[in-house]
């Protein structure tokens, strides 16, 4: 019980069979957690249907409504610390991110030093496939955007594809975390690196979605621009730090965020 993908779904049932087929076909031991918002088009009875295929692997968590990707994950992300995984994996059910990268970004935090892995198009060796010029406009743009507002390190902070250590989401207090949609991934990254993690970039290949429906709209991009920008100001006065008790030594408060975990 050491690894878990986390997947949200909102009206994915043509890709789900098929997404988590693929997922345990790897034989790398990951378990999953797909975690729906109350889908339409009976996403969630199809992964209950697949239960008795999965016996002890697959799993699922069924909210009420269309509550926005950040609040699935968080949802997600405090599961999977209470079950005990030690390695926690965002991803999307649609094959824009392909399973078979799921043990580079394992290895990457299991054995070359990263805190958490980042699935990046914008590395050498990463890139983007069927999307047409404006989508990648949009998105190498707001990438840069983001690295010269926030002066993050990283290449690809938009990227939803992302293996944890534990030790990260304990330590970044989810409840902190504020944003929904793009900016979200931003955040996250962002708490992280302002509390010392190491972030490594492994080179992925984004495959648009062939099936179902996109989730872009105008108010996700909003939140990206702005969010960006209400990032950075409350960097200033937030702490993202999640001050727990551990081995019966109760941390110090920090103020800023530029304090680095104890733990490492």
């Amino acid at each position: 019980m050491e690894k878990i993908v986390i997947i949200p779904t909102y009206n994915e049932r043509e890709n789900i069979t098929r997404i988590l087929e693929a997922i345990f076909s790897l034989h790398s031991d990951f378990h999953v957690l797909v975690i729906d918002d109350g889908s339409p088009d009976g996403t969630a009875q199809i992964v209950k249907d697949l239960f008795p295929r999965y016996p002890g692997c697959l799993f699922l968590e069924e909210r009420r409504g269309k509550l926005g990707l950040g609040t699935a994950y968080i949802h997600g992300f405090k599961w999977a610390i209470k079950k005990g995984y030690q390695f926690i994996f965002e991803m999307d059910a649609d094959f824009s991110h392909n399973p078979k990268d799921l043990d580079r970004l394992y290895a990457a935090c299991k054995y070359e030093g990263g805190d958490l892995a980042v699935g990046s198009r914008y590395v050498k060796g990463g890139g983007n496939v069927n999307w047409p010029l404006s989508r990648i406009l949009l998105s190498k743009g707001g990438s840069i955007y983001t690295r010269i507002i926030t002066w993050m390190p990283v290449n690809d902070p938009t990227a939803g594809f992302v293996c944890y250590r534990r030790e990260v989401l304990e330590t970044i207090n989810l409840d902190e975390i504020h944003f929904t949609g793009y900016a979200f991934q931003i955040e996250m990254k962002f708490a992280a690196w302002k509390l010392g993690f190491k972030i490594k970039e492994v080179p992925i290949i984004f495959q648009d979605r062939t099936q179902g429906a996109s989730k872009m709209n105008k108010g996700i991009v909003k939140e990206g621009i702005l969010g960006v920008l209400n990032l950075r100001w409350q960097s200033l006065f937030k702490n993202y730090r999640n001050r727990v008790k551990k081995d019966n030594l109760v941390e110090m408060p920090t103020y800023g965020n530029d304090a680095i975990v104890g733990s490492k």
